[in-house]
């Protein structure tokens, strides 16, 4: 039996003191003699390796964990405090130094737009948000097109192309919007590269044949240098050329028939897009190109027609309005007119896809009244009751001629109607251009 009540070594206090630091001792001894050897042996190439020697690393990382965790408890208050007004200081130095690197970049981009500006001229770089949102618009003479179109009209500074089969409306809607910038006091002109403009017909549109510019070019490059030297005078507002199928290369007129000269209209029109969409801009000049429409060959599959001009028109316009007709309009057997389908293909200014329908008649053109009543309708500020047509407590007439008759003889109360219908279409954010309740 243990005799507990035997005196214990001198030194030997329970067990705690001096036994524990001889211990720990030879621990640390053999710890350095281990680390020690496993640094020659690393120096020397051969590092000592097996299950034995990783598990003493793993204790002896675990022990200088130990020690450096009991260090910290110690010190942990003063290093924390310290730490924090540390951090603070580089924080606040870090802030600091991003101001004037902020500031610093700010005057390099004042030097940089001063020096583009003395060189280039005023205006040649500006902030986005200080040029103007607002964009300016010739109305195309047709209610529900300007509506389709998003900005009230052809917009200004931009290029459009007009395209579709035979006799469906392009050059009329052209003419139209000619028209529109004379009424606004502007100045129109008209490159006729076909030689076919009806001059009977431009008047029956509305256009001032007296004040209209015409050019009837002899090749494409000709009939292009016109309409750069127009454009660049910026005295012209809008500038119709029809059409681009029409705007034969010099090389082609002077060769025989039969001739191949692959791609020249398409480098002729990418040459000229290049230079004119620059002086349009700054001028404010809308350019019209009236394209016609050819079949691809060998398309099985997909909608074989293209325009011709090649792709550079496709590109440089922000417009593109696809133009068909949908069916006759008769007056008993006789045919008066056609309805037709305007469709915004490409729009740059305003969202695209929508579709307007008007009507072009023999004796006017596109019936402005006839716009008015479909597009009243559609928006409600015009009431169908049965055959009869309201305005408010107004009858307009009964049926859709009496009420256009009532139009065309009561200008105000036109001019009241579109107003209001303008203002719906842009307050309701979506303007529903398409009389049979197309979304457009």
């Amino acid at each position: 039996m243990l005799d507990r009540s035997a005196k214990l070594p001198a030194g030997f206090d329970g067990g705690t003191d001096a036994f524990g630091s001889r211990r720990r001792q030879r621990q640390e001894q053999e710890k350095e003699v281990q680390r020690a050897a496993r640094k020659r042996a690393e120096e020397e190439g051969r590092g000592a390796t097996g299950p034995a020697h990783d598990l003493r690393d793993r204790e002896a990382e675990t022990e200088r964990k130990r020690e450096l965790v009991s260090h910290s408890g110690k010190n942990g208050g003063e290093r924390g405090g310290a730490g924090v007004k540390q951090a603070g200081a580089a924080l606040f130095g870090s802030a600091k130094e991003q101001k004037v690197a902020v500031t610093e970049k700010s005057r390099a981009i004042e030097q940089a737009i001063q020096q583009i500006e003395k060189q280039f001229g005023k205006g040649s770089i500006m902030k986005l948000g200080g040029a103007g949102e607002k964009i300016d618009a010739i109305s195309t003479g047709s209610l529900a097109v300007d509506l389709a179109l998003g900005v009230g009209g052809f917009p200004r500074g931009r290029v459009v192309e007009i395209y579709g089969p035979e006799a469906s409306g392009k050059t009329t809607l052209a003419l139209h919007a000619v028209a529109s910038a004379q009424k606004a006091g502007g100045t129109a002109a008209f490159i006729d590269a076909e030689h076919a403009l009806d001059a009977a017909w431009a008047r029956t549109c509305g256009v001032s044949t007296d004040d209209l510019l015409i050019s009837q070019p002899d090749n494409g490059q000709q009939a292009l240098e016109i309409a750069d030297t127009l454009v660049r005078s910026g005295a012209v507002d809008i500038v119709v050329i029809d059409s681009v199928a029409a705007l034969v290369p010099r090389e082609e007129i002077e060769g025989e028939m039969g001739d191949a000269h692959v791609g020249l209209q398409a480098r002729l029109m990418s040459q000229a897009l290049r230079k004119l969409t620059g002086t349009i801009s700054k001028t404010k000049t809308t350019v019209i190109f009236i394209n016609q429409l050819r079949e691809k060959i060998g398309i099985m599959f997909g909608n074989p027609e293209t325009t011709s001009g090649g792709r550079a028109l496709k590109f440089y316009a922000s417009i593109r309005i696809d133009i068909r007709p949908i069916e006759p309009i008769k007056q008993g057997d006789v045919v008066i007119g056609r309805r037709v389908k305007v469709k915004v293909v490409k729009n740059k200014v305003a969202p695209p896809f929508r579709i307007a329908e008007i009507e072009i008649l023999a004796n006017e053109g596109i019936s402005r009244e006839g716009g008015l009543i479909d597009m009243g309708i559609t928006t409600g500020i015009l009431d169908k009751s049965g055959a009869w047509i309201n305005y408010g407590k107004t009858r307009i007439g009964q049926g859709r001629e009496n009420a256009k008759q009532f139009l065309r003889d009561h200008a105000d109360v036109a001019a009241e109607i579109d107003t209001k219908v303008r203002e719906r279409s842009l307050v309701a954010g979506n303007e529903t251009s398409s009389p049979n309740g197309e979304e457009s």
